[in-house]
């Protein structure tokens, strides 16, 4: 399961590492705002809802042609360099939308997010092969994105906390803040990390082309079917399981907790058996939104979803790293990964608008079942690294 771009063998850096880690917690924590944020975002703008949804389909799309770009375009430039700007981006990006003075600022705001979160994901999510030794890759990968599952547990839920307090905006603010303390700790614990020579990314991109089609296939589908239903759980919470602030906030954390065990459990197994692990964790998240669809205990389902969820994206990750995908694989993963949170977050806006709020767990339960049924199927005979 080797990646990396450098010759000879790889020091660990643990500080590194965990750098990283709390990049993609702050790149997640500002994709996912407005999860938390989405009713009183709505209401201060003067909009629906649904179209609140946008905020998170406009970062969705943008990070999805931004990552292979990106990858292709700075294929030689110093990862260290190019980390550090992508924060720097970030950072402005929340102080922006914290100032919006209305809906096209702060859309505009959003889709500078876009860019960072597809430019720096597409680099980050790779990196533990050229920051520890290749016995530690599958640790380290899961560590680097156990941000994603913090940023559910932490992040979102200290989001809700903040504008139930402060409001909306002071959330972006906060996060803008964070944004500027990581850009020092990464420009003092990351090593020089230089670019791959063209050759070698164009081998890499012919030999993974096709291992690649499966993982892509089954992050549209699960992603896109989560984010149909996860966008809207604060609403759902609020109107179908009549929720005040403190039971979405408890539920938004009971959900991020369960996402944190749910990334290194499946970190640990899915280094030698992604398929199978990704069928449970599809079967997991279809049985929670399909049981929040038909009035079960939220709290419980909530917790069963996050569990599901928080496996998902370190063992697809460890899936092409583990058949060879390099750099530009991870690429093409994160831009499957945006473009189908933009697609789900968009479906589901629509679903809520134009059916019910309830009616947007059913495309969760029905994408994941399909997507479990594909990894079962097409990934015993398609793929390697099964």
């Amino acid at each position: 399961m080797t990646t990396t771009l450098d010759a000879g063998p790889v020091r660990a850096r643990p500080l590194a590492v965990a750098s990283v880690a709390l990049g993609t917690f702050t790149i997640v924590t500002s994709e996912m705002l407005p999860v938390g944020l989405l009713t009183s975002i709505a209401a201060d703008l003067g909009i629906s809802p649904g179209t609140a949804g946008l905020t998170m389909s406009a970062p969705g799309l943008v990070a999805a042609v931004v990552a292979p770009a990106l990858a292709l375009a700075a294929r030689r430039a110093d990862r260290r360099t190019l980390l550090m700007g992508l924060m720097a981006l970030l950072a402005v990006a929340n102080l922006a939308a914290a100032l919006a003075p209305g809906y096209a600022v702060m859309l505009a705001a959003r889709v500078a997010t876009g860019v960072s979160i597809g430019g720096f994901w597409a680099f980050a999510a790779g990196l533990g092969a050229r920051l520890v030794p290749e016995r530690q890759v599958g640790r380290a990968t899961s560590v680097i994105l156990g941000g994603v599952s913090v940023a559910s547990v932490l992040g979102v839920p200290a989001a809700a906390l903040v504008s139930s307090s402060a409001g909306w905006r002071a959330a972006f603010a906060a996060l803008g803040v964070v944004a500027l303390a990581l850009l020092a700790l990464l420009a003092a614990t990351l090593p020089a990390l230089p670019g791959a020579a063209p050759e070698a990314g164009a081998k890499a991109g012919f030999r993974m082309s096709r291992a690649l089609v499966l993982v892509v296939v089954l992050t549209v589908l699960i992603i896109s079917g989560h984010f149909a239903a996860y966008t809207y759980l604060r609403p759902f919470m609020e109107q179908v399981g009549q929720a005040g602030p403190g039971l979405v906030s408890a539920a938004l954390l009971l959900y991020g907790a369960a996402g944190v065990a749910g990334n290194f459990a499946a970190g640990a197994r899915a280094a030698r058996s992604p398929r199978a692990v990704l069928v449970v964790l599809a079967v997991l998240i279809a049985l929670a939104t399909a049981a929040l669809a038909l009035a079960a205990p939220p709290l419980a389902a909530v917790v069963v979803w996050g569990l599901g969820y928080g496996g998902v994206g370190v063992t697809l990750q460890l899936w092409i790293m583990r058949s060879g995908g390099g750099e530009l694989g991870t690429a093409l993963f994160v831009s499957a990964f945006n473009l189908s949170i933009a697609l789900g977050a968009l479906a589901g806006g629509r679903v809520v608008d134009g059916v019910s709020i309830t009616a947007a767990m059913w495309p969760a339960a029905a994408l994941s079942l399909l997507a479990a049924a594909a990894a079962g199927i097409w990934g015993r005979s398609r793929t390697s690294g099964s």
